[in-house]
């Protein structure tokens, strides 16, 4: 008789604050960070769900698209490591994903450059001669307190990094990719129960919800499922990195679990949207957000 796998206690799954974080500088990098989170590298095993495939992961050099990169790898996929700037945190993803076996591919680019997103697309399909899934993870965020000094330069970046980006991508990938594939779009619990001081980012990420579902009923003429995952709050560089100290050290205590999300936890639904367990799954948005809030 074979053992029962014995669940952890999901309380248990990663770093409760208060957490000893020093402020870093934006967008961050993953070895500043106390405690440094995790993104699968020692936990995560695969089980061939995604084999042969290419994928294109934005924001992959940190935090959940290096999460789901390493996920995405050990389930048999090659992949292409979208960074905006942190190149030797691209590596290391990069690293992550050849030591599964997979080819990885960093590209470093600007997400709110249109021309950029359409030679991302471009190179996927040089690199490994198909395009199976995007994952539109990458986003910027900044903090502002009083919306009278929020600046429009924050403004205009937070939409064209988050909103154009993901339109672009997705439009450059449709054209390439055969029934069968998925796009999946990171928005966010922001973008359902906003804070006022993240009103930018928020706005955009209920904006992505929005795209998302108009955008599945368009792409399934062409066979294409896209879809997104909804984080709460999740340890990753972006936070420290864009929001005040006092915020840092107590950040994700108000889920049910008294904790953030590591990146590692928010991988498995990246996979299960992409994959064929998910095949009659298209315009939904899953909530990983520690009990916070039912989408």
């Amino acid at each position: 008789m074979k053992r029962a796998i014995e669940n952890p206690d999901p309380r248990e799954g990663g770093a409760k604050p208060p957490f000893p974080q020093p402020a870093i500088d934006p967008p961050g990098k993953t070895r500043e960070m106390k405690p440094e989170p995790d993104h699968g590298e020692e936990s995560y095993q695969g089980n061939g769900l995604l084999e042969g495939q290419a994928v294109i992961v934005t924001g992959a050099d940190s935090g959940i698209g290096r999460a789901v990169a390493i996920a995405f790898a050990r389930e048999g996929a090659d992949v292409i490591v979208s960074y905006l700037s942190e190149e030797a945190d691209a590596k290391t993803t990069a690293e992550w994903v050849e030591r599964a076996g997979k080819k990885a591919v960093c590209v470093g680019g600007d997400l709110q450059d249109e021309e950029f997103c359409e030679e991302l697309i471009r190179t996927c399909v040089s690199e490994f001669g198909r395009l199976d899934v995007l994952v539109n993870n990458a986003a910027f965020q900044s903090t502002h307190s009083d919306v009278k000094e929020l600046p429009t330069e924050d403004f205009d970046r937070a939409f064209k990094t988050n909103v154009y980006g993901t339109f672009f991508l997705s439009r450059a990938a449709l054209r390439q990719m055969k029934p069968g594939s998925s796009i999946i779009n990171t928005t966010s619990i922001q973008g359902f129960d906003p804070s006022g001081h993240l009103l930018h980012y928020a706005a955009t990420k209920g904006a992505i919800a929005n795209m998302t579902k108009t955008l599945a009923e368009m792409a399934i003429e062409n066979g294409v499922r896209v879809n997104a995952v909804a984080p709460g709050p999740v340890w990753t560089p972006l936070i420290p990195s864009t929001m005040p100290l006092e915020k840092v050290k107590q950040f994700g205590k108000d889920t049910l679990f008294g904790r953030p999300a590591q990146p590692a936890e928010l991988a498995p639904v990246f996979v299960f949207l992409a994959s064929n367990l998910a095949i009659f799954v298209s315009g939904e948005i899953y909530g990983v957000t520690g009990g916070r809030m039912p989408l």
